[in-house]
């Protein structure tokens, strides 16, 4: 399969306010403003469109873009960052809470090659800059857009507002009775659509189903049904009471 034939595979979508399938965020950590612009048109000559998101340091912003766990993404991070926190302390935040994105470490040489896998959980690769960088940091990309293209996203849009969410980060949808809307429900966050429950679950897949006339569950989140005392529990712990037997036998 080539590059071109996979990009046509991921950007493939339907929208009414719609289903979109995977696409990859790119994060890039390097406090060398020119070998950011340089990983960032490798990217781009790849993936036109690619959302990529650079940063020279730890800041609040990259922080909050760790904990933003509704979106899968290759991190790109340089090692050695010249301050007191390295790439090996940003791969440990990232780990803290986000087992599914991607990282790669880049660095001027291979002698943090060791410490990196025994200091980090599943690190994709370790680039040397001045060794095939390009040519590494290319095949790379192409590896993981291969193995995770098919992930879906929910996309809703309407008036101002943007919102894209992978299908397995949501964990329930409820209809808030004082707002009159949708509320989305994911690991790190929540948000407001304005749709209804008939109109929302047609734009879901076949994991999610209808538990409770104002609730939708994720199946594939769900580790316990208790149709008696109306509630469910996720995988997570959480316990959502808004189970109702009339809505038993919908699969």
């Amino acid at each position: 399969m080539t590059l071109g034939e996979i990009y046509n595979i991921i950007t493939i979508s339907k929208q009414w306010y719609g289903v979109e399938f995977f696409m990859v965020k790119f994060v890039i950590v390097d406090d060398d403003e020119n070998e950011i612009r340089h990983t960032e048109d490798i990217i781009k000559s790849m993936l036109l469109d690619a959302e990529i998101k650079s940063f020279t340091k730890v800041n609040a912003d990259l922080k909050d873009e760790i904990k933003d766990v509704d979106t899968r993404k290759i991190y790109i991070l340089d090692i050695e960052l010249g301050n007191k926190i390295s790439g090996i302390n940003v791969a440990k935040l990232i780990r803290d809470v986000d087992f599914e994105s991607e990282i790669i470490f880049i660095t001027n040489h291979d002698k943090m090659f060791e410490s990196v896998h025994r200091s980090v959980y599943e690190v994709f690769d370790f680039i040397e800059k001045f060794h095939d960088f390009d040519k590494r940091l290319k095949k790379d990309i192409r590896e993981i857009l291969k193995r995770n293209f098919d992930n879906k996203m929910f996309i809703y849009k309407a008036n101002n507002v943007e919102l894209s969410v992978y299908y397995r980060s949501i964990l329930y949808i409820y209809r808030d009775t004082e707002e009159r809307k949708l509320v989305i429900v994911t690991e790190s966050n929540k948000y407001i659509v304005g749709l209804n429950i008939k109109d929302i679950l047609n734009l879901l897949d076949d994991r999610f189903m209808q538990c409770h006339r104002s609730c939708i569950v994720n199946k594939d989140r769900v580790q316990e049904k208790n149709y008696k005392d109306g509630y469910f529990t996720l995988d997570n712990g959480e316990k959502v009471y808004m189970l109702s037997k009339k809505f038993k036998g919908v699969s």
